[in-house]
């Protein structure tokens, strides 16, 4: 390089670093300047970047902003700060320590936000700040350390939170303990002490750190302590403090026992006996709130003596108190969760939740018909006559459904929660389904509040359990469960086994998945797949597999996005529980059957962020019998038949690589489907290794000339003399492919009735063209042959009478080109 270019190079570089080092990217501008050094040292301009980065004090850029922030008032630096940690910018420790102790001070500068995020942001992106904070909590006054960054705000208290339960961050692991148990007392003294706008803060400090160590934390909760904490699930409160309050809750009830029980009846109790307003708001709502986290115990409270019978004279003493029939109906709709429960309120509750929805404003009627359409669905009718079964669903039909959809389409803001929840429940009836799947406008506007509803939220989760019920199908029996079914009829005196309702039946099912579909679900539901909870999209998955069930749904599935949402279901349920297995068992049924019916290059182009690859081991684990919870009872094997239909379609696309994948992944599974005793699984296993004898490794499976090749060629010689047509064709479609290669004619003719099987499929009693048309293509391939293998193919024709064979069959097919052809060169190769 010149001089001169040294020098402009050098120049610019020093240029850069003054640039990176203003924007707080110090080490690329450090290296830059380096570089810059080392082309020309002398240069003015380098000589002028290092001085000017030494009259900076070469002070790290975070150290220079947050000092700024602090000492100067600078909000501006305060910000930059903030976004300089949010880049995750490596931050060095001692400069993290550093503005770790500038930033935690007394005073709070302004609101406190920007001061708030930094403290967070070191304490999230600088391990030596975790470290610095460790060692403040342990050497100073803890509660001195505690109150500085409480009060910064939520960020900096989940750091705190982070810290202690990190063991990097300490010496020792009795220390970190000890500092764990004096944190966790401090943040039960605030929850008692602050107001409502720190509950949150304090009560999530708590959760967390008693999820993680429960059983040594929870003694450290008293009965005033849990009180408050009781107090804190009141309806009146956030949403996040609430949930904050259900989590402690849950973990206090679960590891105390019988001491939980006691102080959670002991707190409802006398408050009920108090009587006064705000004391029954808080009683009903710890009832609601423990219900869906502790059912145990709520259930126990719920059913004591007295309880329930006291509650509605209760109430209607306090007719004039709208908020503490807003707590009641809360409680009664969690309570539900129970069926004993269920029952209680259908027995004592019914009139005065029937007034409730006839009179009364707000909320309120929204909360009674849903408990209504709770206590008289039919899993509460275990006792009940067939006459009153058939009463009560006229009353949810002809009383609760109008009124429900009504409020879901004339005020759905205030009223779509309630009425979503209650037509949830009330869809379970078929009367009802039908009902609900035949009216265009209230589809359209489920969904429209489904689209627009906050993720995990209830009319969200409500949403779409009310799809799933109205696509659901009745679950396939097989020939043993029917004859189970009929001696359980027998059993119960009755003659006939129960019938399905007819609107259940598949017809009505898949008419009202059409009408789903019409009415737009499918964007829908892909519009929500990033924000999808693990329980939601085990809902999400049911309904794509029931909608895949038709056929002419499916390219509209694929077409917005379906495949796509399936595949992220797959992946994002990753435990290895029964439940878990099943619900990446359902992802995988509804990508085969998606599959089976639509070109896989359109779903997959080649320039598509999605290789079609992606979709092959999740239908490859319906192959596998340890896919499934299939010990209980009969396997069902349709979603293996299913696999198998997808797979052979995903493998007939040319360079995708879906050929290859499915051999090295599966074959020898496949092959043990060839074998398999139902006739659909074996036939479309046939036809899934003809299209894999199409690429180059599925030729090497029969054409190496090892033993296993041969071994495989005897099973697919079997497979083309079984009694399924449809079976045979595929099979000797394989071996016209294989034929073309010398190593599969010498494993054919290895077999002793080998070239017999073949001859009979081109003289096949079905007459199936297609049969014997790849039959002459293998006979032709044959005794085509160059080597001494060709050779001996000619003779073993010759001595099956196999000249004949085909002289008759230029005669029967000589209207068919293609049979006439291969036969005709079969026949000259056999006269040489």
């Amino acid at each position: 390089m010149a001089d001169e270019e040294r020098e402009a190079r050098a120049a610019a570089l020093a240029s850069q670093a003054l640039e990176l080092v203003a924007s707080g990217r110090d080490e690329d501008g450090s290296r830059a300047l380096q570089e810059a050094a080392s082309l020309a040292p002398s240069n003015p301009h380098v000589k002028a970047a290092f001085d000017k980065i030494r009259s900076d004090d070469l002070q790290h850029r975070l150290q220079k902003l947050c000092s700024e922030f602090i000492l100067e008032h600078d909000e501006g630096a305060g910000k930059e700060a903030l976004s300089y940690l949010n880049r995750s910018a490596e931050v060095p420790g001692d400069v993290a320590k550093a503005c770790l102790e500038l930033v935690v001070r007394p005073e709070i500068y302004k609101d406190g936000e920007v001061q708030d995020g930094i403290v967070a942001g070191l304490l999230r992106e600088a391990p030596a700040a975790k470290i610095a904070l460790a060692k403040k909590l342990h050497d100073d006054t803890t509660m001195v350390a505690f109150e500085k960054i409480f009060r910064l705000g939520d960020g900096s208290s989940n750091g705190m939170t982070d810290v202690v339960l990190d063991p990097a961050a300490w010496s020792t692991e009795s220390i970190r303990e000890e500092c764990e148990k004096d944190v966790f007392q401090l943040y039960l003294a605030k929850l008692i002490q602050v107001g409502d706008e720190e509950n949150f803060r304090a009560l999530k400090g708590i959760a967390r750190l008693l999820a993680a160590d429960t059983e040594r934390l929870r003694t450290l909760i008293d009965e005033e302590t849990f009180d408050v904490v009781l107090s804190s699930l009141d309806n009146r409160n956030t949403v996040e403090v609430r949930s904050q309050a259900t989590l402690v809750t849950a973990k206090y009830l679960e590891a105390s026992g019988d001491n939980g029980q006691k102080t959670l009846t002991q707190f409802v109790s006398s408050r009920l006996t108090r009587q006064r307003n705000e004391d029954l708001v808080q009683a009903f709502s710890a009832a609601a709130g423990v219900f869906p986290v502790a059912s145990s115990p709520a259930s126990t409270l719920f059913l004591t003596e007295g309880f329930v019978q006291a509650l509605v004279p209760l109430l209607k003493k306090k007719a004039k108190s709208e908020k503490v029939e807003l707590a009641a109906l809360d409680m009664l709709s969690a309570a539900c969760i129970d069926s004993a429960c269920r029952e209680a309120i259908k027995k004592h509750c019914t009139t005065w939740l029937q007034h409730i929805l006839a009179t009364g404003k707000d909320e309120r009627p929204g909360l009674a018909a849903v408990i209504l359409a709770k206590i008289q669905g039919p899993s509460s009718q275990g006792t009940s006559s067939k006459v009153q079964m058939a009463a009560e669903e006229k009353s949810v039909a002809d009383d609760l459904v109008p009124r429900l959809k009504s409020m879901m389409v004339e005020d759905p803001l205030d009223s779509n929660q309630s009425s979503i929840e209650g037509l949830a429940y009330a869809s379970v009836q078929p009367k009802i389904k039908e009902e609900l799947a035949r009216d265009d406008e209230f589809l359209k506007k489920l969904l429209r509040n489904l689209r627009h509803s906050p993720p995990g939220s209830p009319t969200s989760f409500g949403g779409l359990a009310l799809i799933d019920n109205l696509t659901r199908y009745l679950p396939n029996l097989s020939e043993e469960q029917r004859r189970m079914a009929q001696l359980k009829a027998y059993a119960n005196a009755s003659k006939n086994a129960p019938q399905a309702d007819p609107l259940d039946e598949d017809a009505a099912v898949t008419e009202r998945c059409k009408a789903i579909v019409n009415a737009g679900a499918i964007s829908v539901l892909v519009g929500m797949r990033k924000n999808l909870s693990p329980n939601s999209m085990n809902i999400v998955i049911r309904i794509l597999l029931s909608l895949s069930r038709t056929s002419s749904l499916r390219g509209i599935i694929a077409q917005q996005g379906g495949v796509r949402l399936l595949l992220q279901g797959y992946t994002l349920i990753i435990g290895s529980s029964d439940s878990d297995m099943e619900v990446r068992r359902t992802a995988a049924h509804a990508l085969a059957r998606i599959l089976i019916s639509i070109d896989p290059s359109l779903v997959f182009p080649s320039s598509g962020s999605m290789p079609l690859t992606s979709v092959i081991r999740p239908i490859l684990s319906l192959l596998r019998e340890d896919s499934g919870p299939m010990t209980q009872g009969p396997r069902d094997l349709l979603p293996t038949f299913e696999a198998l239909i997808a797979l052979a379609n995903l493998a007939t696309v040319p360079s995708s690589g879906a050929a290859e994948s499915i051999i090295r992944q599966a074959y020898p599974t496949i092959e043990d489907l060839l074998l398999s005793n139902n006739t659909l699984v074996q036939r479309a296993a046939t036809q899934l290794v003809c299209n894999l004898a199409n690429c180059p490794l599925g030729v090497e499976l029969f054409a190496d000339e090892s033993p296993a090749a041969a071994r495989r060629m005897h099973i697919l010689l079997a497979m083309a003399d079984v009694e399924d047509v449809a079976t045979r064709c595929a099979a000797a479609g394989a071996l016209a492919v294989v034929t073309e290669f010398e190593g599969a004619v010498k494993a054919i003719l290895a077999r002793n009735r080998a070239m017999e099987i073949i001859l009979a499929l081109a003289d096949d009693e079905s007459g199936d063209r297609g049969i014997v048309h790849r039959a002459c293509v293998c006979v032709m391939n044959a005794v085509c042959q160059e080597s001494d293998t060709g050779k001996k193919a000619k003779n073993k024709v010759k001595e099956l009478a196999g000249v004949e064979t085909l002289n008759d069959l230029m005669i029967d097919y000589k209207d068919d080109d293609p049979i006439t052809q291969c036969v005709r060169q079969a026949l000259q190769a056999l006269m040489k």
